[in-house]
């Protein structure tokens, strides 16, 4: 039996291949319209063997990184492993991404190499040209495919690359704290920053995930949430190649079909993001919504006010956290603690709230949220090719969280609100700059400022997405042709959920917007806004 250390995930799946090489590990249901994806340790490595050698072939060297565009496939878990294998770094960038974004996720880690999903291949050759540093693209055909690969110049068939014989590529032997992969941030203050996540951080947190949450042998997890995020990444999948569970995985998020996916895999957990919580409980009741294996629900941002509801109706327990992929993290066990607390901190962590000034608060007064390590230790993040970003993330060795929270006289948790800027709109922090840039080329509005306010679903930090608009032609303007442009050219995490007609926005003398006077006309005068027609 080996006794490699499991500091990488190349050397995690060496040694499961030794003790149990036939666990059907990881699961992609079929959604009831395609055959299931399902691999064992041993095909995943093996898998894994065949497309290192393929990305070696195509001259991607040790550190040297390579983009993931798609949803989840099995085929992204094969691209994991092979990076592990061969030393090189994936990006996983989420298959909607399109325009000036998705160039500069490609172009700022300096990408040699994408492999796409063909249903997301125009997008990626409509900004090709701009990456001068991509040398290939290799595309993995499916069945949402609305061409064939022969009608995209320059790309390479997924399959068709693939060595028929196993290579037996030795592992490259790399330092556990270089780079595994970078994941980009929403991007809620300027251009998104890549967090470099190593092969020690990967595998270690993946590892301490059973005890946080309460995995138990037999657990069955299952997520829709997407591999191009930590959450699905680690919390799900990690955390099964760890511990020998068999994850289930969908392409995408579905809540109509999420309790059917869970009687049929028999999963026994699953995790849920924001607003995601009541969507599901907005779902109308069935009389079998408790006729389920499911245990607990690992939950970020689940309302206080249909908590205890949502555990009765489906006959299950929440496990609340509170984390990011830059690190940090509070969990709230089964049955501990307040309902609507995001929990304590890790074990390994230690913590403060600080007001504006830097200086501790008292309990229940709000202030930002630092980690550091137990030990005493720096915390360290580094975002790719931004040392400043990255000082200003971790100053003083401490991890500066930008959220706000408070802390009760037991010391749980509770989330009040993000700083700054940004949006969070069903667990992603949303960029109001490019809705702005869309809305003001429709060539409709005179002016226009995006905003937040609290979110119709009641989840705790979780705002709905208002564009406050001046209209050219009051008398001839309609809303839904703003909806329309916004669907058009933005991802869908993006869309605006409201529309806001105004005369004009109120600003300071600086023309800086009176988010306020918004917010309050926004209540007052619900019939200037406007909702997408269905």
């Amino acid at each position: 039996m080996s006794t490699t250390p499991e500091t990488t995930l190349a050397a995690l799946l060496a040694n499961r291949v030794e003790t149990m090489p036939d666990l059907d590990v990881l699961t992609v249901e079929g959604a009831g319209v395609r055959p299931d994806e399902a691999r064992t340790y041993r095909q995943l490595w093996e898998n894994g063997q065949r497309l290192a050698q393929v990305l070696i072939d195509r001259g991607l060297q040790p550190g040297e990184h390579f983009a993931l565009l798609m949803a989840n496939h099995a085929e992204f878990i094969d691209a994991m492993v092979a990076a592990s294998i061969s030393g090189t770094v994936f990006v996983p960038i989420d298959p909607r991404a399109r325009g000036e974004k998705l160039a500069f996720m490609l172009g700022s880690p300096g990408c040699r190499g994408v492999i796409a999903a063909d249903y997301a291949l125009d997008n990626l050759l409509a900004v090709r040209a701009s990456l001068p540093k991509l040398s290939w693209v290799i595309g993995l055909e499916t069945d949402e495919g609305a061409k064939p690969l022969t009608d995209f110049p320059d790309v390479l068939s997924y399959r068709a690359l693939l060595p028929e014989r196993v290579p037996e590529l030795p592992v490259v032997a790399r330092d556990p704290d270089s780079a595994m992969q970078l994941i980009f941030t929403s991007g809620t203050t300027g251009d998104p920053k890549g967090i470099v996540m190593t092969h020690r951080r990967y595998c270690s947190t993946s590892a301490a995930v059973s005890a946080l949450f309460g995995y138990v042998p037999g657990d069955r997890p299952y997520s829709g949430l997407s591999l191009t995020h930590a959450n699905a990444q680690i919390v799900t999948l990690g955390a099964s190649l760890t511990a020998g569970m068999r994850a289930v995985l969908s392409r995408r998020f579905t809540k109509s079909r999420l309790w059917e996916i869970t009687r049929n895999y028999r999963c026994t957990t699953f995790t849920l993001l924001g607003g995601m919580t009541t969507a599901v409980y907005s779902e109308p009741n069935k009389p079998d919504d408790a006729d389920n294996p499911v245990r607990f629900v690992i939950s970020a941002g689940m309302p206080a006010a249909i908590w205890k509801a949502f555990e009765q109706r489906f006959g299950v327990q929440i496990v609340e956290f509170y984390g990011a992929a830059e690190g940090g993290i509070t969990v709230k066990p089964l049955g501990i603690g307040p309902v609507g607390s995001i929990g304590k901190p890790a074990p390994i962590l230690r913590h403060r709230i600080v007001d504006d000034d830097g200086n501790d608060c008292a309990p229940g007064v709000p202030g930002e949220l630092l980690f550091r390590p137990a030990d005493g230790s720096p915390f360290k993040v580094e975002y790719f090719g931004n040392p400043e970003a990255s000082a200003k993330k971790c100053r003083d060795g401490w991890l500066y969280m930008g959220d706000v929270v408070r802390e009760d006289e037991n010391g749980w948790l509770f989330f009040e609100y993000r700083k700054g800027g940004g949006i969070r709109h069903n667990g992603e922090f949303i960029n109001p700059a490019p809705i702005e840039k869309v809305i003001a080329e429709s060539g409709l509005v005179e002016d226009v400022y995006v905003y937040g306010v609290k979110a119709a679903s009641g989840a705790p930090g979780e705002k709905d997405v208002v564009a406050a608009v001046v209209p050219k032609d009051a008398a001839r303007f309609d809303p839904q042709q703003i909806f329309r442009a916004c669907r058009a050219k933005l991802e869908a995490s993006s869309a605006v959920t409201w529309l806001q007609v105004v005369t004009e926005i109120p600003k300071t003398a600086s023309e800086k917007p009176l988010e306020r006077y918004l917010v309050d006309m926004f209540d007052g005068h619900r019939n200037s806004v406007f909702a997408e027609a269905p």
